[in-house]
């Protein structure tokens, strides 16, 4: 199977994951990126069974409303079974970068209040260590210049993502060049640093399953 066929598959197996395990009525969380719009796209066939959908971004959320699913502000739930979205990368410890669609703080914050955070990947995903897909860290505009000698400092190689502006006014910096041999570490003293909104090391909140499709299906990991 290509990557698309990949896509597609986790985004089917997302789905009948939902429809054993979501309860009647209640509110699901979605990302953003391709394989979660793979995702949104299954999950219409479920809009009868689910009471809405809480989205990631404002991208995620024209899909989702575009498919006829209800779409609620975070604010205005009380409890999210289930959380379904991409990473760029994956540990089999389920600790991930994620970002590169640049939606990181929003998902975060999602991904905060569900009970159970499910990704879905294909299998070039799955690294041992993190670190070769450059880490995005979400910026007040007026601190980029300060945030980027921070992050050259702890040894970083930062760099603007031109052209680009987060749902929430802000920047990003993707960062390459980074050692990440303890990822909950790296991100709680990135989030230290002032003027960093907040950065895509998922460690101290991972996945708590992972559904993973590579040629010969897709498979189930938990950390």
């Amino acid at each position: 199977m290509n990557q698309d066929e990949l896509k597609r598959a986790v985004a089917a197996a997302a789905r009948d994951y939902v429809a054993e395990h979501l309860p009647g009525g209640a509110i699901i969380g979605v990302g953003t990126g391709s394989t979660a719009n793979c995702f949104i796209d299954e999950l219409a066939s479920l809009r009868g069974r689910i009471g809405g959908a809480v989205a990631s971004s404002e991208a995620t959320r024209a899909r989702l409303e575009g498919h006829g699913i209800r779409v609620l502000p975070l604010n205005d739930v009380a409890e999210m079974p289930i959380y379904v979205d991409g990473a760029d990368e994956i540990t089999p410890g389920l600790a991930m970068i994620k970002g590169g669609g640049g939606a990181l703080t929003r998902e975060k914050i999602v991904a905060a209040v569900a009970r159970t955070f499910v990704c879905v990947c294909d299998e070039s995903k799955l690294v041992e260590r993190l670190g070769r897909f450059p880490l995005p860290v979400e910026v007040i505009p007026m601190a980029s210049a300060h945030v980027t000698r921070q992050l050259a400092r702890l040894g970083g190689q930062p760099r603007l993502r031109e052209g680009f502006v987060t749902d929430n006014g802000n920047l990003i910096l993707d960062v390459a060049g980074l050692d990440i041999p303890d990822p909950a570490e790296l991100e709680g003293r990135i989030n230290q640093i002032v003027g960093v909104v907040t950065n895509g090391l998922f460690a101290r909140r991972g996945a708590d399953l992972l559904l993973l499709a590579g040629a010969g299906g897709v498979r189930a990991v938990t950390p």
